[in-house]
């Protein structure tokens, strides 16, 4: 049998508890999936405000706990509850940190103090650990710690360095996941002395960056193995196009990273059970998605035309290729499709779609915020998903897309190329359509693809069928991990310091 792993995931957002997105939702699954595995795995989060509504029993595991924060104590607590799947979280307590509306900021940007917010989280993570080890009925010593993005990005560095050798803590090795590389928390050099470490890691090998202090770059320098989201995007953060000034760190430690596809949890996107589709279908019997499209049609004021309907529930982001979507538009509807858009963010595409809807009423549907269960009909009564992506880590919404048979268009990137496959007509393999160029001739030229097959039912049909029966759910992804956890596993004794070249 193999051997039961102790894992903490350190993470800034755990779904439901509190999620702006991506992040959450992986906190959330994997933890679980590793339990489903037989390890013990347990999470750590901030507490924000409101987590309350999505658990019971939360209960004081440590009533007072004292991080240091520059040359002052900061006083704090821990609490804790457990997920519906019985996974352990616990929440670090602080309300004039967390106690907040947003979680990183809001409507008018990032909090003006996240990088104190943070060095409290990384190193009150670190000090909750020693608090539980000293308490007999909860003595528990992770054997991984598991961290994730910027806002995390000091635990390996504080384990390297000022809690090497605590001996609740040395033992204890270190893996930090990039989910997304464009967000890295640097912050002006000036706030370094607040982290309590000393000026010999703030150099180009160790925190500094571009003479400002980058939490991301620790985790990536400090940590024992690295991961990212798909493998593709482990590659192409390694050159200068994606690598967003990280490129030779990350190519330096090309050995210590991997890439791991997400998953997504089958249980809560399956068109065979989900309460908000009108209809529920499989595989094996998909009928019941022609009366979801036929629903979603009427639902959004499309017209009955017979080319195929392609959706989008996205955030409206230049990262999403929401701009490239729009050029597009006119050579999409000008093949026969239907467009739909669910999604909300940045105000000047938010303006742009709602025009567009304006401009093509009957063929074009706009719907600005977020909605989960018009969503779900949207994957149900879509043909065709649309993810034109100038970067995409891994991406979820395509794996959602193919579980509920809406064929992805996706641009050839990151986890998008490695989770969608070209269909090929004359053998009938595949599971959607790609492009490699961010142009609209090329997107066009992928749409058109979409569209002459889906004029043959028969072979549409088996596009469906080809999508729907891909396994993306979590359990491979997390047994990757228990495999990546092993090649750490530190004996006990003394922790060797990370030695900055």
């Amino acid at each position: 049998m193999a051997q039961r792993l102790r894992v903490l995931l350190v993470t800034s957002e755990v779904s439901p508890f509190a999620k702006t997105g991506g992040l959450g939702d992986v906190a959330a699954a994997l933890p679980r999936a590793l339990r489903a595995l037989g390890h013990d795995v347990r999470v750590l989060m901030p507490r924000y405000r409101g987590v309350e509504r999505h658990a019971t029993g939360i209960r004081t595991v440590v009533p007072r706990l004292e991080v240091p924060v520059g040359d002052r104590r900061i006083e704090g607590a821990l609490l804790a509850t457990e997920t519906s799947a019985g996974v352990p979280v616990y929440f670090l307590q602080q309300d004039h940190y967390f106690d907040r509306d947003g979680l990183y900021g809001t409507g008018d940007g990032d909090y003006p103090d996240n990088c104190e917010r943070f060095i409290f989280f990384c190193r009150g993570a670190l000090e909750a650990l020693i608090a539980l080890d000293g308490e007999e009925k909860d003595a528990w010593r992770p054997q991984i710690i598991h961290a994730n993005d910027w806002q995390t990005g000091l635990v390996a560095v504080y384990l390297r360095t000022l809690y090497r050798d605590h001996p609740a803590l040395k033992s204890a090795a270190t893996v930090f996941t990039i989910h997304n590389l464009a967000y890295q928390g640097i912050f002006w050099h000036h706030d370094m002395p607040m982290t309590g470490l000393g000026w010999d890691v703030f150099t180009p090998a160790g925190l500094e960056f571009y003479g400002g202090l980058n939490f991301l770059k620790g985790g990536l320098v400090f940590s024992d193995l690295l991961t990212t989201v798909s493998r593709t995007y482990a590659a192409e953060i390694r050159t200068p196009e994606f690598g967003n000034g990280l490129e030779g760190v990350l190519e330096e430690r090309a050995q210590d990273l991997h890439g791991v596809v997400n998953g997504i949890d089958y249980e809560q996107w399956n068109p065979a059970k989900d309460p908000a589709l009108p209809r529920s279908y499989s595989p094996g019997e998909p009928e019941g998605k022609v009366v979801c499209r036929e629903a979603l049609r009427r639902e959004l004021g499309l017209n009955g035309a017979p080319g195929p309907l392609v959706a989008m529930v996205t955030r409206l982001a230049e990262q999403k290729g929401l701009d490239l979507a729009l050029e597009s538009l006119p050579g999409m509807l000008d093949a026969g499709c239907r467009v739909a858009l669910l999604g909300s963010g940045e105000s000047s595409l938010e303006d742009a779609w709602t025009q567009a809807a304006a401009r093509h009423p009957g063929v074009v549907a706009v719907r600005i915020g977020y909605d989960p269960e018009l969503a779900s009909r949207m994957y149900a009564g879509a043909d065709c998903f649309l993810m034109p992506s100038r970067y995409e880590p891994c991406g979820l919404a395509q794996l959602i897309a193919l579980r509920y048979g809406a064929g992805p268009v996706v641009r050839r990137t990151g986890g998008l190329a490695d989770t969608v496959t070209e269909f090929d007509p004359a053998r009938r393999t595949g599971t959607g359509f790609l492009f490699d160029e961010f142009s609209a001739d090329a997107l066009l030229d992928a749409v058109r693809r979409a569209a002459a097959a889906f004029h043959r039912p028969e072979l549409w049909g088996t596009l469906v069928k080809n999508a729907m029966t891909e396994d993306f759910s979590w359990d491979a992804s997390a047994r990757e991990y228990a495999q990546l956890y092993r090649k750490v596993l530190r004996p006990p004794g003394p922790r060797p310091s990370r030695r900055l070249r």
